[in-house]
């Protein structure tokens, strides 16, 4: 039967790899009539978001345009958003966290006495642990993020380590699992990640309730979240409203089943039994080229080329770039931002005096010696697509 859906990443008709969004929807427990108006509603946008990329309205998943990301601290309305259920409508006034398990003395703090607390501000550049899907071939279920799943922010909160030590972890205590005010529909499993104890006591994992100098947006987690720094965006937690303690990994499907990476390298489209699975943790090295922009055109003389790079954890060592197809490459020119857990910018500037198609690349590194392939690690969930970044221009007199 003819098909005439429109997805929603710009101009791109409806494609096979388009319907595993619907796929990995399904086997999360949706209808499949809860999937459906994704692509009806492709080109509404969400308020305060008008300007994002809409891969799904319900639940809300929107990407950041690369041509947006040209600034080091991504503004909130140009900040990226990633659910797995609808964002909850919270009532402040009513809002608790409550910690509980194997700790010492259970605690419900309101807002405020969390702000009470001592404020500690990071950095983080968060990227959504299936950002570059879209790439992978053979195609794999879930949301078709390209390139913008991923931002920097300046987040503001008290650290989980001075809850957790208000609450008096109990020896047993070996992981911290987080729930927010997020409820699953139907038969769906409620959105619980935990965190090894050794990364929330961590000084730099926080209870967020502000981000870029403002109270959390709804769509990015008000009025709470975690805020895990360096790892895949999903620990990060939003709509925040529960910490338990407890002694072992929590046995539920999005720490068991989802955020889970081979163990070892596979061929692609290669099934991979459960057992050979590890949990996600830290980002890959990973760079993007916001400028120019693919398909550009420009004139002969001087081009110049600029983007992002980052490493989760570790921190950007250096930026080659090429214009060769990769014949050769120079050190790009890194900035003068720098914090631990955020990207860091690159740029340089090529001579490029005869008219023709150029591919211009950029290979990030990182301080372990970590360097951006040239093919992905193929992977059955299309998580760390981290290629070297690859954008053709036109130099036209």
């Amino acid at each position: 039967m003819k098909n005439n859906w429109r997805i929603q990443s710009p101009s791109n008709p409806f494609r096979r790899r388009d319907f595993l969004i619907g796929a990995g929807r399904l086997s999360a427990g949706l209808a499949l009539s809860q999937m459906l108006p994704e692509s009806a509603f492709a080109q509404k946008v969400i308020k305060g978001k008008e300007r994002l990329i809409v891969r799904s309205i319900r639940p809300e998943d929107l990407e950041t345009p690369v041509s947006l990301l040209n600034t080091w601290i991504t503004p909130n309305d140009l900040f990226f958003v990633r659910h797995h259920m609808y964002a909850p409508n919270v009532k402040v006034d009513e809002w608790k966290l409550t910690v509980d398990g194997e700790v010492q003395t259970p605690l419900t703090l309101t807002l405020d006495e969390l702000k009470g607390m001592p404020k500690h501000t990071v950095t983080v550049t968060l990227e959504c642990a299936g950002n570059g899907r879209a790439f992978f071939d053979p195609p794999v279920a879930g949301i078709q993020w390209e390139r913008g799943a991923v931002g920097t922010a300046r987040f503001v909160g008290a650290r989980m380590a001075d809850v957790l030590k208000k609450a008096g972890v109990k020896d047993t205590g070996r992981y911290v699992a987080m729930n927010g005010a997020d409820k699953p529909p139907g038969t769906m499993p409620d959105f619980i990640r935990n965190v090894p104890m050794k990364k929330a006591l961590d000084a730099d994992t926080i209870l967020a309730y502000e981000m870029n100098g403002e109270p959390l947006p709804i769509l990015n987690g008000f009025p709470l979240r975690a805020v895990v720094p360096g790892w895949e965006g999903a620990y990060s937690v939003k709509w925040l409203t529960n910490l338990q303690v407890i002694e072992k990994e929590y046995d539920g499907f999005f720490v068991k089943t989802a955020y889970r990476f081979p163990n070892r390298p596979v061929a692609p489209g290669e099934a991979v039994a459960p057992q050979d699975m590890v949990p996600l943790t830290g980002l890959a090295v990973k760079s993007f080229v916001n400028s120019p922009l693919d398909g550009a055109t420009v004139a002969p003389g001087k081009v110049h080329m600029g983007g992002f790079a980052w490493a989760g954890e570790s921190n950007i060592s250096k930026v080659d770039v090429s214009m060769d197809n990769g014949s050769s490459w120079f050190p790009a020119k890194l900035g003068k931002e720098r914090e631990r857990y955020a990207w860091q910018s690159f740029d340089y500037e090529f001579n490029i005096t005869q008219p023709g198609s150029y591919l211009l690349m950029s290979r990030a590194t990182d301080d372990k010696g970590n360097v951006q392939p040239v093919a992905p690690w193929w992977n059955p969930s299309g998580y760390l697509w981290n290629v070297i970044d690859k954008v053709r221009i036109n130099v036209k007199a």
